[in-house]
């Protein structure tokens, strides 16, 4: 890959703000009513032949000869290579960021209008400065308005395929919306450099990847009619999920908690709360606790504590989520939960000495752990269809295999 850049060369621009997109653009128009009906100018995320960009001269296309660098302050035009427009703006407001303006592509054949110019500027530079591919940090500033182009970071809605705005805004501070990073070069007439030496490190790589899969992740929306679940539906087992059937006639799974273990889980979360609030009470002002009372605290501090901070780690952020939920998003919560649930229900079980004889107290711990199985494996037994299959009538009908099962109004089966 060439070093620096130079007129005639082929390039894609990477915004520099977090997972910011490549300057990108396709033969689709702004719609009526969005600024001027010309071709759509986007940041896209992936790497696409649609962010192929040509830079040429202001005012001549003749790339004979030998090669031009350019340099801080020089006037560019970029042209789009499959749709041969040139990247442009005017005094019309951006779709989404009011105060700024639209950019689009204009032109046919690399022919447009003076409002197609921009300014080359090297950040930190000065002039005369060459522009380096990957290094440089470049603004192109708009020589008609003297704005500067900018991703936005706002997702356009679906008539500009849900990829992120790009604006020429009038604020001209740096700022990583504004600044660009030439990270594809092609230059037959320049010579190339290996690009280990332009390579990031590891953990550049490995801190870009994971904000595009969180960029990515959050912009996942909700289709038309498709049901979004709640963070506050799942501990209580409000909703599940339909996999396949709505009717009578068709062979219906549909994912649901088994009740017994959810609504188990939920009441030992607050029972998990009140006991280690006890324990901590009595540890704080020296209660004497014999050596196995004072083991059964110590486990529920330590490993129950570890277990209700994995669940909050795997619930929480949750609602702090734009993007589409669904019922399976609680499960890695869930397992911490159900473990959490396995040692409470544990050591309450094992200190009901503290109430009973030590004869009955034993039968009470035998019989807590007979009864929470034999009710998980009947409530398995009795909800298993949802799971493996089922058809027939739906489960208000008396006839149902499901019928009297549907013990909440919003489980839809």
């Amino acid at each position: 890959m060439p070093e620096y850049l130079a007129y005639g060369s082929i390039i894609t621009l990477k915004n520099l703000r977090i997972a910011g997109g490549y300057l990108h653009s396709h033969w689709h128009l702004y719609p009526e009513g969005v600024g001027a009906h010309q071709q759509q100018v986007t940041a896209y995320l992936h790497k696409d032949y649609n962010n192929l960009w040509l830079v040429k001269r202001p005012n001549s296309d003749d790339f004979t000869g030998n090669p031009e660098l350019i340099r801080h302050g020089d006037i560019i035009r970029l042209e789009h290579k499959e749709t041969t427009r040139n990247l442009h703006s005017h005094l019309h407001e951006a779709p989404l960021t009011k105060k700024h303006l639209q950019v689009t592509g204009y032109g046919i054949n690399g022919t447009g209008d003076p409002n197609d110019l921009w300014q080359v500027e090297v950040c930190g530079g000065k002039k005369g400065d060459p522009v380096k591919v990957l290094r440089s940090k470049v603004r192109f500033l708009h020589r008609s308005t003297g704005c500067v182009l900018y991703s936005s970071g706002k997702t356009l809605p679906k008539w500009g395929w849900e990829q992120v705005e790009v604006t020429c805004s009038p604020y001209l501070k740096e700022t990583p919306n504004s600044q660009w990073n030439i990270e594809d070069h092609i230059n037959p007439k320049l010579p190339n450099i290996s690009l280990h030496v332009l390579k990031p490190s590891f953990l550049e790589i490995l801190l870009e990847s994971h904000i595009v899969m969180i960029r990515g992740n959050s912009g996942l929306k909700p289709k038309d009619n498709e049901v979004n679940s709640k963070p506050w539906h799942w501990p209580i087992n409000y909703q599940g999920l339909r996999f396949s059937g709505v009717n009578e006639t068709e062979y219906r799974v549909y994912l649901l908690g088994n009740p017994v273990i959810w609504w188990l889980n939920l009441l030992s979360l607050g029972l998990f709360v009140v006991m280690v609030s006890l324990c901590s009470v009595a540890l704080q002002r020296g209660a004497k606790l014999g050596g196995t009372r004072k083991a059964h605290c110590q486990v529920l501090m330590e490993g129950g504590g570890l277990l209700f901070l994995g669940w909050l780690l795997h619930y929480l952020p949750f609602y702090t989520m734009g993007r589409i939920l669904y019922y399976h998003h609680y499960f890695p919560a869930m397992l911490f939960s159900s473990m959490l649930t396995g040692i409470t229900l544990d050591t309450f079980l094992q200190n009901a000495d503290l109430l009973f004889s030590p004869a009955v107290s034993k039968y009470i711990l035998r019989g807590g752990q007979i009864v929470v199985l034999v009710g998980i494996l009947h409530s398995f037994y009795l909800f298993n269809p949802l799971s493996y299959g089922m058809s027939g009538p739906l489960a208000h009908d008396p006839t149902s295999s499901m019928a009297g099962l549907r013990w909440l109004d919003s489980w839809e089966f």
